[in-house]
């Protein structure tokens, strides 16, 4: 797919608010591709860089930022769940090493890193503004032709894995987000029924 995002609008700029029915019919019809069924190629490096872009315009209450990327390129992700296979082994963790599987058969990955910040914003927003950000770097990768998947298990909580992963004090993975070129097409899967989940607030 040929790239042709608008560049950054200037700060201040006015933005234009119009209807976008494909915008409408991307949503009816998004799915996320398993990702044992992601494969080569991943997004570009060009097409990487305007990903994290469009993740970046999340809601973001006080622009804090509580949130930072790091990239599992092909290489480098295949070190590191080396380096998680060794730890779970390390403790005769069979269904952990299992579970890598997810991790490893995508050929790219980005966590999303939630860091709150010591401010007068809550840091539940903040923590909800770090999964906005899994969910508009999702699909914006899903938008550019490429299959996605957001996957948290254990090594996005284990305090050893988050030391792999090179986390500070006080972060945690709010998701990895895996791309990648899906294998085939991803099926519907059951939906919840939103009228037996939504009621109007009566004073």
């Amino acid at each position: 797919m040929t790239l042709t995002l608008p560049p950054p609008p200037a700060f201040g700029a006015a933005l234009p608010q119009k209807a976008r029915p494909e915008v409408l019919e991307f949503l009816a019809l998004r799915r996320s591709t398993s990702a044992l069924a992601l494969a080569e190629p991943p997004p570009s490096a060009d097409e990487l860089a305007a990903i994290l872009r469009l993740a970046a315009r999340a809601p973001d209450h006080g622009k804090l930022t509580p949130w930072r990327f790091i990239v599992l390129e092909p290489a480098t992700k295949a070190v590191f769940a080396e380096r998680l296979e060794a730890l779970a082994r390390s403790r005769g963790d069979d269904k952990a090493v299992a579970k890598l599987g997810k991790l490893k058969a995508p050929p790219l990955g980005v966590a999303v890193v939630s860091r709150p910040r010591q401010a007068e914003i809550p840091e539940w927003e903040q923590l909800l503004s770090a999964g906005a950000v899994c969910t508009n770097l999702l699909y914006a990768a899903q938008a550019l032709g490429y299959g996605a998947n957001w996957i948290t298990d254990w090594y996005a909580y284990d305090p050893e894995a988050k030391a792999v992963l090179g986390l500070e004090p006080g972060e945690n993975v709010a998701g990895f987000i895996f791309l990648g070129t899906s294998k085939e097409p991803p099926l519907e899967r059951e939906r919840p029924d939103v009228e037996a989940l939504t009621t109007a607030w009566r004073p």
